[in-house]
């Protein structure tokens, strides 16, 4: 079980070849659950998506798909037919698969959403295969903090990344003026279109859209150009883009030439679990054909000090649901997952890791930085995602935990997974992938939803590193020691966050 089944080739399969604006703030309510819908197209300028003939073999990444190429594959939706709004993606109710767009009264048809490429740097490598591998096998990326000074602290270690790989397509320009989270991204982007057989340059820009969920990944440059005013020095002026979070989408953006919706969620460390579920949304919807959704999180003085004035850091790396946990370690990553409709992608012959069902969000409405204790805004928000889903606790086969290695938050999560599946709750396998990447903070969501999809293609969970005995308050199935096999169709995978804000992906395997 320490070997990964396939992940060369699932990574380095024959596909075609690959490439090389503003921001708006995210949201939390307890609000009714978070179907996979376009709820920001105007009724007025709905379009609906028409199938068009599979390319030629072979021809995937030297033309682009027809979903792709512009107007002449739509017809103006017309609002007295009867494809209108606010359909589920995914199974009608008690239903496990689907497989096809289906109806309901009074709404659109609404697209089954595939996942056809992913795109990962973290501090086990700077791939997708580097980092899956990484986690089956059980390695913790974490270990001393080199990237600034830490020693005045009270701790000295996190999951940073060290591999140079990623900078090597950029210019000495380009490395001196963008900021590390800009390099980061723009390196998993590139990787995520690439694994897809897409070439963004050679589709209509109004037909890709992004969105991305960070926190802090430009802190690293906006600490230096203050501390070069608080020193009397003269700042570089590029380093000033660092106070502003949506820079790094842009960037992504104008790089890659993505005109369609561009957004920036902020919503802590739920951020970029909310982004998949917004981009699957466009995508589910018509609103867009393909969206690049994930996160992008760097480490940085700010933060770092932050949790440790807390006192939420491990002195050593962290043991999520272990009796001896005393805190998280933090971490940082870029993480992407390519976004388009199943038909479309079956169309050109792409590769589907699988599919995004739904989403669900909720709010604690409790306290700023504590969870409640019994877990109910979790609960809620994986009881909306499932809802939407079409699905019951019962269709759940795996669980991607949150999982900090906090005392508070790990305690609350077995709660509300207990309360989710009742007397199931100790037969349903849990991980956290934290103890091996750390806590990505505004892109847990997007690495962590990545590893649930190769769980899903592998039928393999990975440990969850630095877990060697429960907690009594962790009683739960947790796959600890070496990675387990098992057969997967659906994995629900949390994200919580400060201020209560509570996120969850339902994602399944795709049925050919």
């Amino acid at each position: 079980m320490g070997s990964v089944r396939g992940a060369h080739s699932l990574f380095s399969s024959s596909r075609g070849p690959g490439p090389g604006r503003g921001a708006s703030r995210g949201t939390s309510g307890s609000g009714p659950p978070a179907r996979i819908r376009s709820a920001a197209a105007p009724r007025g300028d709905d379009r609906r998506h028409r199938r068009s003939a599979p390319p030629p073999a072979g021809a995937a990444g030297r033309s682009p798909p027809d979903h792709l190429l512009g107007d002449r594959t739509l017809r103006r939706h017309d609002p007295g037919s009867q494809h209108r709004r606010g359909c589920r993606v995914g199974p009608r109710p008690g239903r496990r698969g689907g497989g096809r767009i289906h109806d309901r009264p009074g709404g659109n048809a609404v697209r089954l959403v595939a996942v056809t490429g992913a795109g990962v740097i973290s501090a086990l490598g700077a791939t997708a295969a580097a980092t899956w591998e990484g986690l089956v096998a059980g390695r913790s990326g974490i270990g001393p903090l080199t990237l600034f000074d830490a020693s005045k602290d009270r701790t000295h270690t996190a999951a940073q990344i060290t591999s140079t790989e990623w900078d090597r397509g950029l210019t000495g320009a380009e490395q001196a003026r963008l900021s590390r989270g800009d390099r980061l991204g723009l390196h998993a982007a590139g990787q995520a279109f690439a694994d897809a057989g897409l070439d963004p340059s050679r589709f209509e820009a109004s037909r890709a859209g992004l969105i991305l969920g960070g926190g802090g990944g430009g802190l690293l440059q906006a600490e230096a150009y203050l501390g070069a005013v608080l020193s009397g020095r003269a700042p570089k002026p590029s380093s000033a883009r660092g106070f502003f979070m949506g820079t790094t989408a842009d960037l992504i953006a104008q790089r890659f030439g993505l005109g369609g919706r561009v957004q920036t969620i902020m919503n802590a460390c739920s951020s970029s679990t909310i982004a998949i579920g917004m981009g699957a949304s466009l995508v589910a919807g018509g609103a867009q054909e393909v969206v690049l959704a994930g996160g992008v999180e760097t480490l940085s003085r700010t933060t770092f000090a932050g949790f440790n004035s807390l006192r939420l850091v491990d002195p050593d790396p962290c043991r999520p649901f272990d009796r001896r946990r005393r805190g998280m370690s933090l971490g940082e990553c870029a993480a992407f997952l390519v976004l388009e409709p199943v038909e479309a992608a079956r169309a050109r012959g792409a590769r589907i890791y699988g599919e995004v069902a739904a989403y669900g969000m909720s709010s604690d409405a409790y306290h700023l930085t504590a969870p409640d204790p019994e877990g109910r805004g979790l609960q809620r928000s994986m009881r909306a995602a499932l809802a939407a889903a079409g699905m019951s606790a019962d269709d759940v086969d795996h669980v991607n935990a949150h999982g900090t290695g906090t005392e508070q938050n790990d305690a609350a999560e077995t709660r509300s997974l207990k309360g989710l599946f009742g007397a199931r709750a100790d037969r349903v396998p849990i991980v956290s992938i934290k103890g091996a990447v750390g806590h990505c903070l505004g892109a847990a969501g997007a690495i962590e939803a990545f590893a649930s999809l190769m769980s899903l293609v592998h039928g393999l969970i990975p440990p969850t590193t630095g877990l060697d005995e429960p907690g009594p308050d962790c009683d739960l199935d947790h796959v600890r020691g070496r990675a387990r096999e098992a057969r997967l169709r659906v994995v629900l995978s949390n994200s919580t966050a400060f201020g209560g804000n509570n996120g969850t992906l339902i994602l399944k395997a795709h049925q050919a």
